[in-house]
């Protein structure tokens, strides 16, 4: 009784943190989950070889066939005393003192599924150059089964804090820099799975919010206009499909489904509204191979407003926040709009429910597209993810598709001189939804305007014993969308481009200490001249000691530097000793 109860509890405390705004990207496939059984025609082709004993997911939803009972909560405390030195331009060494809350929790039982690391710190400058800040970490994830085995709620939260360069894009590490900013970001939706008579049913429906603070310096460039940075936005995403399996009605699978993504930015009324009906087949090669593809219509249209001119300068009027005042008197512009025939074809490939290929290629957005994801997972300690995408969004977008793509059983990596998560999670163990457990796709820019984005991502985790490691890199490209006529018509067509690496290696030295370090870099490269490229790095080291069952003793040392085109480099060193009380 105990127990169920502990679990209501923290299952209540994980709804509450993914359904309140304050963690890898893959593609929100609008013709239905790659990682799903029923996708491409509801044709399940994998085998079931599973170890006995294990949750053979498919996605994050939670399985009814799961009896494991884990709940799992850990608050927090640490005190820390935090010294940091500029190595480049300057040489100025700055003290804080830190306070810092948190909690661990993992959630696995019959019904439910949940992660959640969340933290806030509080820093208290030494001198009247440190300044006291403040920051709010995190990642939640969470599946509840309303109904078991058909309906569940989902949803996930994030909250993050890092530095922002004169080009847009960001810096991990930086979570207490002068240029830094405060993100938020969080979904929560029903989702379906159902049976009716020889015809499966799947279909979700997901409200998200996204904020992003302003920044209270950001370094520009001799003659660059003030950087528009995303202030706050809401996105709608709903999917149903309808399928049948190869070999029931018909000897080939079939399908029907339709899909809607509305996406508001505040910044100038941007809007995506994107919408579409398609068929699908899949036909089976084999029992672990298929083809799949399908055909249908899509509207897409991408508007925005202009901003407020200045009657005497001529010029577009800046708000206190840094960001462009919308002329709401004004009627909105097209910026992009197509209309007409989508198609893809692909094949798929399940050998168990701890692999699953998909790859596509078709026409959508008046072009020809590319997506796809690999997923394995050979054991519970072991996961490896890739995924290839192609979707217009703006940052909001972008980042609930990310959160949707994290499991619900995750281990967060944080770093251990500022707190904030890592840009990567650990899967444990699960067959994902095609997501590759990494941010650095999403976060690599927090500029406004809306775009196309492509790219390509993979991850892999493997932990559970005395050693733990991850290691993760992409490629991301982003076209603008603007209006003509506009105060964001330059930044039409303008592409963007970002590459980045992530590793991680964490592990046990004897019963009472042990070690974490974290290396990090990313290579942003702009289309607008006056922004310029940057590069940044990153790497930590930790050692933890236990002194007593809930009393653990750190230290760390770590160094942070940005490399721009057109602004000065900047390199600093830092290192970090304190206690932490768990409860």
């Amino acid at each position: 009784m105990k127990s169920d109860l502990i679990t209501r509890l923290i299952s209540l405390a994980a709804g509450l943190a993914i359904a309140v705004p304050g963690v890898a990207h893959a593609q929100s496939l609008p013709y239905g989950d790659v990682a799903a059984p029923s996708a491409g025609g509801g044709e399940d082709i994998g085998g079931d070889d599973a170890e006995a004993g294990e949750d053979d997911s498919a996605d994050g939803n939670v399985m009814p066939g799961v009896h494991t009972r884990k709940v799992s909560v850990t608050p927090y405390i640490e005190f820390q005393q935090v010294v940091t030195t500029e190595l480049s331009p300057g040489n100025e060494t700055l003290t804080w003192s830190s306070v810092a809350v948190g909690a661990d929790a993992s959630i696995r039982n019959r019904n439910a599924e949940a992660g959640l690391a969340v933290r806030y710190e509080r820093r208290f400058g030494w001198g009247s150059n440190a300044e006291d800040s403040d920051a709010v970490t995190g990642i939640a994830r969470a599946s509840v089964g309303v109904v078991p085995g058909t309906l569940y709620l989902e949803g996930g939260a994030m909250a993050a804090r890092v530095g922002v360069q004169n080009n847009g894009s960001t810096v991990s590490g930086s979570a207490f820099s002068p240029n830094a900013t405060q993100i938020w970001s969080a979904y929560i939706g029903p989702s379906i799975r159902a049976r009716g008579g020889d015809v499966e049913i799947e279909g979700h429906y997901r409200f998200g919010y996204n904020k992003v603070s302003a920044p209270l310096t950001v370094p520009l460039a001799p003659g660059q206009a003030a950087l528009d940075v995303y202030d706050e936005g809401t996105v709608h995403n709903a999917m149903i499909h309808f399928g049948t399996r190869a070999g029931v009605v018909l000897p080939v699978g079939l399908g029907v489904g339709a899909g809607w993504n509305r996406e508001d930015v505040s910044n100038l009324d941007q809007r995506i509204d994107d919408r579409h009906v398609r068929a699908d087949a899949t036909l089976p090669l084999g029992p672990d191979l298929a083809l799949v593809g399908g055909v249908g219509y899509e509207d897409v249209k991408v508007s925005h407003r202009d901003a407020l001119i200045d009657t005497l300068t001529g010029l577009p009027v800046i708000g206190s926040d840094g960001r462009y005042v919308t002329d709401t008197t004004q009627p909105r512009q097209i910026a992009f709009e197509t209309d007409g025939l989508i198609w893809d074809a692909g094949v798929m490939w399940r050998p168990s429910k701890r692999t699953a290929l998909e790859a596509h290629v078709g026409r959508r957005y008046g072009s020809t597209t590319y997506f796809g994801s690999f997923a394995y997972a050979p054991n519970t300690r072991t996961a490896f993810n890739v995924s290839v995408y192609d979707n217009i969004t703006g940052f909001g977008g972008l980042m609930n598709n990310t959160l949707a793509d994290l499991p619900t059983q995750f281990e967060g990596v944080r770093n251990p001189l500022t707190g904030g998560l890592g840009t990567c999670v650990s899967a444990q163990g699960s067959v994902s939804q095609g997501g590759a457990n990494c941010l650095n796709g999403a976060l690599a820019s927090i500029g406004s305007s809306t775009f196309r984005g492509r790219g390509v991502m993979a991850s892999l985790a493997l932990g559970g014993g005395a050693l733990g490691y991850g290691v993760a890199g992409g490629y991301e490209r982003r076209k603008f969308i603007a209006a003509p006529g506009t105060i964001l018509a330059a930044a039409n067509g303008v592409t963007d481009e970002n590459y980045w690496v992530a590793a991680y290696l964490n592990g046990r030295i004897d019963q009472n200490s042990s070690f974490g370090t974290n290396v990090w870099a990313s290579w942003y490269q702009s289309g607008d001249v006056l922004a310029g490229n940057t590069a940044s790095y990153g790497a930590t080291a930790a050692y933890y000691r236990s002194l007593t069952p809930n009393l653990t003793a750190n230290a760390a040392v770590g160094i942070n530097g940005v490399e721009s085109e057109l602004l000065q480099d900047f390199w600093s060193a830092s290192a970090l000793v304190g206690l932490r009380l768990s409860f």
